[in-house]
Formats: C-alpha cells, sequence, structure tokens
C-alpha cells in the first residue's frame, strides 16, 4: 500500500509541476507619451530615419514594455520569464499551469496565451496533425570579383552585374538570425568584414550574453554566403553590407521560446536601424507535440514568429526566411516564419535552375503562392567546418544568397521602400508572368533578375523622353532607339560605368539599331546627342 501511495504522489507532482510555455500579454504602456515625444530614447536616428524616408509613423508597438510589468511576473511565484516583445507587449514565460493561470490576477494582465493550445481558455477545435521525423538542425543547410566555384550562386540572380556597377550592399545593414556564430571573428572568409569593422554588434538570446560568436555553427556558414570574401573561392552576395548577429535558435531543443527569441531580436534589429533581417530558421513541429504548428496555421499572422515579421515589415524592413526542407516529408509545406504575409520565402533549386526535391512547397493554407522566390540551395559554394566547400544543401544557403542581392539592389534604388523592393524582386523572377512553366507549389515566382529589377526600379525598361525610347533593356545583343517623325540623325554613345566610351553611331529611323555584341555583360551608360539636345540613361547588357 505504501508503495502505491508514493506512487500516486509521484505522478501527481509530476502533473502538478510540469512546466508549461506560456505568452503573457499586458493591458497598456503607461510611459508611451513619454517615449512618443522623445523617440531617441526607444529607437536610434538611423531606425527613425528608415521610417522618416518610407512614411512610416511611430505608434505604441515601438515603446518598450514598462518594466514594473515585467518586474512582477519576475517576481511571481513559479514563473520565470524567457523572452519579451515591445510590438505585442507580452513576455514570454514559464511556469506550471496553475502558476501561470494565477498571473491573470494582476491587473495589468490582459490575457494569457498557452503554448499549448488545449489548454487555452477558448481552445482551437483540434486539429489533425501528420507526423514526421523533424530534420537534424544541423543538415538545415541540406566592381569584379573573382568568384571562384562561388560565380554560379551569384550569376543565376545576375547578381555579378550589380557588383559590376558597385552595388555590392554599402551603405545597407543586414541582421542575421540564427543558432551561432563561431569562428567569425577568426575565420579567413570574414576577415575583410572584420578589418573594416562591418560586423556591428549582436547578442545571443539564447544566453542571454554579448557572446554571439558562439552557439552552432550554421549561422557562420550562413553568414559566409553573404559577407563571405576569399578571393578566387568564396564571394558573397554583399560583401560590403555591415552585419549584426543574433543568436535565437537553441541547437539542443525546439521549443515556442525560440519563436520569442526571434522575434525579441527583430526587435532589436529595427532599434539599431537594420534594414533587411534573413532568416534560415523555420518552425512547424515542437519537441513538445502539444506545442506544434499544423497547416491549419499557415495564415500568413497566427503564429508568433510570423506575426512579428510581418511588423517588422510594417517598420519599413524587408525581411527574408528559407523555405524549409521538408519538401520530400509527409508534412512538406513552408513553416514559420517564411508563410507569413510580407516574408520573402526563398526556396531552393540545383546549379541548373531545376527545383531540388527537399525544398518545402506551397501553398500556404490560406492560398497565397508560397514559396515566393527560388536560388541556388543545392551545393552552394560556402565556409563550413572550417574549410570552403559545396558539402552542404538548404534553404538555409539559398536564403541569405538572395538577402545579399536585396540589399545591393536596395543600396542601388536607395529611394525605394520595403513594399517597392519586394515588389521588385518577386516581379523580376522567371515564372512570374508566366506561371505555367512551372508548378508555382515547388517554385513560386522563380528565380529573381536582379539586373531586371535594377532596370524596373529605374524604369528604364523603355526610357522615354522627347518622343523617344530606348529597347529592350536589359538585352542580350542590340537596342533599339524609336524616333519622333522627322527627327534628324542623332549620335548615340555607349560608356562604361566608369566614363570610358566603348561605342559610338549615328542612328536614324532608317537605321534606329545598335549591336552590343562586342561588350561585356553589365551596366552601361547610353547618351543620345542632336541639335544641341543632349538624352542619357542606363543600359544593362545581359
Amino acid at each position: 500500500m505504501k508503495k502505491i501511495i508514493l506512487f500516486l504522489f509521484l505522478v501527481s507532482s509530476l502533473v502538478g509541476f510540469s512546466q508549461e510555455d506560456a505568452w503573457v500579454y499586458f493591458k497598456d504602456k503607461p510611459d508611451s507619451a513619454t517615449y512618443l515625444s522623445n523617440p531617441l530614447t526607444m529607437l536610434s536616428q538611423r531606425a527613425l530615419d528608415r521610417r522618416s524616408n518610407q512614411g512610416i509613423a511611430l505608434d505604441s508597438k515601438d515603446v518598450p514594455i514598462y518594466q514594473p510589468y515585467i518586474d512582477q511576473v519576475v517576481a511571481s511565484i513559479g514563473i520565470s520569464v524567457k523572452a519579451k516583445s515591445k510590438w505585442f507587449n507580452c513576455v514570454h514565460v514559464r511556469g506550471s499551469q496553475a502558476d501561470i493561470n494565477a498571473l491573470k490576477l494582476l491587473s495589468f494582465v490582459l490575457s494569457v496565451d498557452f503554448a499549448d493550445k488545449t489548454l487555452n481558455s477558448s481552445p482551437n477545435k483540434t486539429k489533425a496533425k501528420l507526423k514526421y521525423t523533424p530534420v537534424n538542425k544541423t543538415m538545415e543547410t541540406a566592381v569584379t570579383y573573382n568568384y571562384g566555384n562561388s560565380l554560379n550562386q551569384v550569376q543565376m540572380l545576375n547578381g555579378h552585374l550589380l557588383h559590376q556597377a558597385n552595388y555590392t550592399g554599402s551603405g545597407k545593414i543586414i541582421a542575421v538570425l540564427d543558432s551561432g556564430f563561431p569562428d567569425v571573428n577568426t575565420a579567413q572568409p570574414f576577415q575583410r568584414l572584420m578589418t573594416n569593422n562591418q560586423i556591428l554588434g549582436g547578442y545571443n538570446y539564447v544566453t542571454k550574453s554579448t557572446n554571439f560568436y558562439s552557439g552552432g555553427t550554421h549561422g557562420t556558414a550562413v553568414l559566409s554566403l553573404i559577407g563571405g570574401f576569399t578571393d578566387g573561392q568564396l564571394i558573397g552576395t554583399a560583401p560590403d553590407a555591415q552585419y549584426y548577429l543574433y543568436i535565437t535558435e537553441d541547437d539542443a531543443s525546439e521549443n515556442p521560446v525560440e519563436e520569442s527569441n526571434w522575434v525579441e531580436a527583430a526587435e532589436e534589429a529595427d532599434r539599431v536601424g537594420v534594414d533587411i533581417i534573413t532568416t534560415s530558421l523555420g518552425y512547424f513541429e515542437f519537441d513538445d507535440a502539444s506545442y506544434g504548428h499544423t497547416y491549419a496555421d499557415m495564415t500568413g499572422n497566427a503564429a508568433f514568429a510570423s506575426k512579428g515579421a510581418n511588423v517588422a515589415f510594417s517598420k519599413g524592413i524587408v525581411v527574408l526566411a528559407s523555405a524549409g526542407n521538408e519538401g520530400a516529408n509527409p508534412e512538406p509545406h513552408i513553416g514559420v516564419p517564411a508563410e507569413a504575409l510580407n516574408v520573402i520565402a526563398v526556396g531552393a533549386v540545383k546549379d541548373d535552375r531545376t527545383y531540388a526535391s527537399f525544398s518545402s512547397i506551397g501553398p500556404s493554407y490560406d492560398g497565397r503562392v508560397k514559396p515566393d522566390v527560388m536560388t541556388q540551395g543545392q551545393y552552394p559554394y560556402t565556409y563550413s567546418g572550417g574549410t570552403i566547400n559545396n558539402g552542404g544543401s538548404g534553404t538555409s544557403y539559398s536564403c541569405p544568397i538572395l538577402a545579399g542581392m536585396v540589399a545591393c539592389l536596395w543600396q542601388a534604388l536607395p529611394g525605394k521602400n520595403a513594399q517597392q523592393i519586394k515588389q521588385l524582386v518577386v516581379q523580376s523572377s522567371d515564372n512570374f508572368s508566366e506561371p505555367a512553366v512551372k508548378s508555382r507549389t515547388q517554385y513560386g515566382y522563380g528565380i529573381p533578375n536582379f539586373s531586371l529589377a535594377l532596370s524596373n526600379g529605374l524604369s528604364v525598361a523603355a526610357f522615354s523622353t522627347n518622343d523617344f525610347k530606348v529597347y529592350p533593356n536589359p538585352t542580350d545583343d542590340s537596342i533599339s532607339v524609336t524616333l519622333p517623325n522627322g527627327s534628324e540623325v542623332r549620335t548615340i554613345a555607349i560608356y562604361t560605368i566608369l566614363g570610358q566610351k566603348v561605342l559610338e553611331k549615328n542612328i536614324s529611323t532608317q537605321s534606329p539599331t545598335i549591336s552590343l555584341k562586342s561588350l561585356n555583360s553589365g551596366i552601361y551608360f547610353y547618351k543620345i546627342e542632336s541639335n544641341g539636345i543632349s538624352e542619357s540613361g542606363k543600359i544593362i547588357k545581359q
């Protein structure tokens, strides 16, 4: 009998003290007016400039959480605070179900949302979950530069053309949210970043420390694809951008707190003035199955990290996320936060531009096209395991490759806002205007052409002034000039970006074409002169 009583006591103890995760939302921010009247106390000047340039007003989401509220939650019995979010005015807590529910008695608490949805007061109808084996986190990564073997992953996007025009990410700041960045401060491919002070800072949200050159090696490989620089071997897509490195992922577990870490890091990225967030992380199932998402949750603004990504975009930040590597699994769909409404979800193709079978697929549960775009994710060249090699694959790789090119494009088009940059990238993709070419379930809108995106952004696809236009632009072979009726002979000259004249020809309505076959791929300027009138613009030779 004693054994039975002891057994029952132990069972009841385990039930009573099992730890749950939950978000505790607060009713208000009592000091909002003070912060909003003194914006530099909550945001950097660069963050304020980004809002001003894009016409984005400050609001209560920008205001920090009222610290006395956090202090009272921390002091509550059995509660530990794991993360916080000013955007959602909440803290992520861990404790027993009873202790978490007791927080509802605090006068300033608006609501409590358990990660295990069945524990909420009005739980959603239970949804069937497809079971699959989680992918090992370490395998989630299934000017003229001498790119070496990394040429294909840049050239696939026509990124080399932007680099040749000196659009290399300079002036743009990218936040990388990942599992760790060991060796970044010592390994050769990152020495250029370190020497030029391009790493602006970072934080480890898992250990709550400033040591971000730690953790898993996944983030190191990811960063090498954007900012790495080893002449003749590996050139990242934005070697002159600046970076913040944030560890939000705990390799040892899969828990909803990682979504909260992600949002907290995105808020800090916003505060310091980041332009682009790239994240090669994704969430669907967790170690505790009761916390997991289902396909029915993939509606663009339901999951915590997806909601955070949407807020980041509303603050003027372009957000990119890897689509995931579940394409061959029973649940193959894109997860959180790539499924978010305003995130550019990046899928993977092989080096020959064909779909990589591991790349997670769409559409989202509510029918949106996902992935948004694609680029090389199967066997690109990266710094991994202490060497530069092509031994890994995954959308974890395709996402940063694309993110770097977004920085280059935005450098070239500084007057564009986040929405316009996102639109230019998507609309330049090879499956955008011809959806029947490839399945959008696997391929989304396709592989972007960044020279086309730049051309469209510069509005020179059919440059027109004084009744004439230059077309096609970009071009593979030649350009033609449409002249107004009765126009006299005009002269067109072609110049390199350094101002060197490389071609010149007289044109007329009878002979309006000039061949560019002799020119290398790149960006050029043209100038047309006649009777004291001078017209100029940019032309892209593919």
